[in-house]
């Protein structure tokens, strides 16, 4: 009968040596937890911390745990905002940040169907600036409510229904139908009416607090400049200042007539002296490029030493001369 101290142990496996290694931690654990309790807060296995954590002695944990997952997110939102943000590689070249909410689509220069006007297509350009005076015509448009204790009247006849549009631009208070019945003094002049009948200046017509003026689109085309219209009342009151009313404002304008025909006639005459003092080289240069043609006639004969004849022969015109030998 063999000893039974003389027997080996059989080799563990890996899943069995982890097995007994965990089994015997356990073990140790029970122990150093039954020795805590039973020697109280004084003991070392006390002082050193692990009775306080409350966890394995022999695992390492994190110092600073939240207790529950609305903290650890707030703990990580905290951690991302203190980051510093990311350095941009340089190797990716230059780029451009763009705000696309203020971004306009322009159909990347072509036109559509919708841009068609008749036989003829409109621009971007004439679509965006028909789209601005929309706008505009809608903003002067807009009137006031009605009330008829406070409401401004009409100068002529004293109606409520006046035109907002005058009030606002000229302040001028007065109706639509006292506006087409006294075109005289409500009428709408151009500026170029205003240049020539009133002989007022560019600076004056642009002054706004001198002469306001309301703007409407070029009736010619729509890329032309707007136009400027101003109040006969308005424009006559200010030639009338300048001028020194009716009678002044006529004087000035036959002084420039009279400039002006004076202007023409001395044009007129410079140009008939030009035209003589050029018909007058003309024939110069005429007479100086014609020839005159020699008419020869026999005048005379001659017969040298040698006893050779020779013939004389004049022109009858410019009584030049020259010798013929005869043979």
């Amino acid at each position: 009968m063999s000893n039974p101290s003389n027997t080996t142990a059989p080799a563990l496996n890996a899943s069995q040596a982890r097995l007994a290694a965990l089994n015997r931690l356990k073990a140790k654990n029970k122990i150093t937890q039954n020795a805590n309790a039973t020697a109280g807060p004084s003991s070392p296995s006390t002082r050193n911390g692990n009775a306080n954590t409350g966890g394995h002695p022999y695992v390492h944990k994190a110092g600073n745990v939240p207790s529950t997952a609305r903290n650890m997110v707030q703990q990580q939102n905290e951690k991302d905002e203190n980051k510093a943000p990311l350095r941009r590689d340089p190797g990716l070249g230059k780029y451009f940040e763009y705000d696309l909410s203020k971004l306009h689509n322009s159909r990347g220069g072509f036109l559509t169907e919708e841009d068609k006007e008749g036989d003829r297509i409109k621009s971007v350009i004439e679509l965006a600036r028909e789209k601005e005076r929309e706008k505009r015509m809608i903003r002067e448009g807009e009137e006031p409510a009605i009330i008829f204790d406070r409401s401004p009247k009409c100068t002529e006849c004293g109606t409520l229904e006046i035109n907002h549009q005058f009030l606002k631009v000229f302040d001028i208070t007065v109706c639509k139908g006292c506006e087409k019945k006294f075109p005289e003094k409500y009428s709408l002049l151009t500026k170029t009416e205003c240049k020539e009948d009133y002989l007022l200046t560019d600076p004056e017509l642009k002054d706004e607090d001198l002469l306001p003026h309301l703007l409407r689109p070029n009736p010619h085309a729509s890329t032309y400049s707007n136009m400027m219209l101003f109040l006969r009342i308005q424009v006559e009151k200010v030639a009338w200042e300048k001028w020194g009313g009716e009678e002044g404002l006529d004087k000035e304008w036959l002084r420039r007539e009279e400039f002006k025909k004076r202007k023409r006639e001395e044009k007129f005459e410079q140009g008939l002296r030009d035209l003589r003092k050029r018909t007058r080289n003309n024939l110069y240069q005429r007479r100086q490029e014609s020839e005159h043609t020699h008419q020869f006639e026999d005048s005379d004969e001659i017969i040298d030493d040698q006893g050779n004849r020779k013939v004389i022969q004049r022109c009858f015109g410019c009584g030049a001369e020259q010798e013929i030998e005869v043979l």
